[in-house]
């Protein structure tokens, strides 16, 4: 056989390893339910926000206890000299309850104003659990767009590798000169200065995973079928105005504006209160009182006015954030939408581009081995493959986010729709134990276990 017929026996393997080493991924074990599990069960950011939903649930206990008696006891010590008498040290002990037993409304709304705050702070709370599913999506598709890229630049090394040892032999039997032998070689370093940009980028998004999910990429799987989407983007835009969080915290945001209003137009108002005293002073002897208090403020220099049109200015402002809300929410449904047809016309069209890379590719070698084609000719061939390929896997991460991000603007992006099959935070719970203001040890043991579960989660 002749070296020429050598040279093209040695490149049939070459071809096969660009066709199938790019191609061809081992076998994964964990799925991107598992990666969204792991950052929902890890997330700081959703303790953090738990934890403020739990201090919400207090502000209800609040203004509870605020129409509720109040208690006190004092041990008063004192002494008293004049020119008249002698020095007298008295002492006396009272205990003292009071309580507002009528003030228009006020106590009313301010707890109608902890719950309807309460409802917006749940609502975050799920649109931070959206985020962080789709966090861990855009993880999860990171590390697996980067471990493909890795492949497929290794696979490129190799490949251009040959190309170069081709290139010498074809040097030494003259068939092209020392330039050709050196654009292989320059064609080499740059593979080898990619592949391990590509290793670099693996091990930036496998960090960016670990701290999304609390643990490092093992073994990630395909992603799963792509999630069914609206029949029209009408259609996902009227879900996302019904169920997206963002839109509901701001109406509730909203309500707690118009409550805020009337009760600052409350605060002029009387307030009638009771209270009652007990004292015992050392010689045993003993005092009792009671007595009702009508009170009102007639003039505060400006300030109960000064309130109420505050409370009317941020309840302005909180309507037209209602409506900023609801319009990012429909921009985002539709640019979600239209992420998804982007991606998927890339990605009919770079499959395409790789069919007619690949026929260039093989004919060029082919064509180079008969001398009508230079080394050059043949490495610009497999550098357009190898875009091509790579465009393909950026463009089918890209078709994969972009569902999911038309589910978070859906407000659809949580465990409960996706069907996660895991335990979810339940804020009704700790709310349940404290909205009407705990105190009695029956009462306290419940609260402890509800805090104990919490602790669990």
């Amino acid at each position: 056989m002749t070296k020429r017929g050598i040279l093209r026996a040695l490149r049939r393997p070459v071809l096969a390893a660009l066709l199938v080493g790019a191609t061809v991924m081992p076998s994964w074990a964990e799925s991107l339910a598992d990666a969204m599990v792991s950052s929902y069960r890890t997330s700081s950011l959703l303790d953090q926000n738990r934890a403020l939903l739990r201090a919400a649930d207090e502000d209800v206990a609040a203004a509870v206890a605020a129409v509720r008696p109040i208690v006190t006891w004092a041990l008063e010590s004192q002494y008293m000299k004049s020119s008249l008498a002698e020095g007298k040290l008295t002492t006396a002990m009272g205990l003292t309850a009071s309580i507002t037993l009528f003030d228009f409304g006020r106590s009313e709304l301010g707890a109608d104003i902890a719950k309807e705050t309460v409802l917006a702070t749940r609502e975050l709370l799920i649109n931070i659990e959206q985020s962080v599913l789709l966090n861990a999506v855009q993880a999860y598709l990171d590390v697996r767009s980067a471990s493909q890229q890795v492949e497929l630049q290794r696979n490129s090394v190799r490949v251009i590798g040959e190309e170069e040892r081709a290139a010498r032999d074809r040097f030494e039997v003259g068939e092209i000169t020392r330039t050709d032998v050196s654009q292989a070689e320059a064609a080499l370093a740059q593979a080898r200065a990619s592949s391990a940009a590509a290793v670099g980028q693996l091990e930036v998004a496998s960090e960016a995973y670990k701290a999304i999910t609390g643990h490092y990429p093992k073994n990630l799987s395909a992603p799963p079928p792509l999630p069914k989407m609206p029949a029209t983007l009408e259609a996902a835009q009227t879900i996302a105005q019904k169920t997206h969080p963002a839109i509901r915290q701001a109406q509730r945001q909203a309500a707690v504006s118009e409550l805020q209003v009337e009760l600052a137009a409350a605060q002029g108002r009387p307030t009638l209160s009771g209270s009652a005293t007990a004292q015992l002073d050392q010689h045993g002897n003993r005092q009792h009182s009671a007595g009702l208090s009508l009170s009102q403020t007639l003039y505060s220099g400006g300030r109960v006015p000064a309130a109420h049109r505050k409370a009317m200015a941020q309840r302005d402002a909180a309507r037209a954030q209602l409506l900023s809300t609801a319009k990012s929410v429909t921009q985002q449904v539709g640019t979600a939408w239209a992420n998804i047809s982007v991606a998927r016309a890339q990605i009919q069209a770079i499959n395409e581009q790789i069919a007619a890379a690949q026929l260039a590719y093989d004919g060029v070698r082919e064509e180079a081995t008969l001398g009508a084609r230079t080394t050059l000719d043949v490495l610009d061939a497999e550098q357009s493959l190898l875009e091509a390929r790579a465009n393909k896997i950026t463009a089918d991460a890209d078709l994969q986010l972009a569902h999911y991000q038309l589910l978070s603007a859906m407000g659809l992006l949580t465990v409960e729709n996706l069907k996660l099959g895991i335990p979810t935070y339940d804020p009704s719970a700790y709310y349940n134990s404290v909205k009407n203001a705990p105190h009695t040890s029956t009462q306290g043991q419940s609260l402890d276990r509800v805090l104990r579960a919490i602790g669990k989660q």
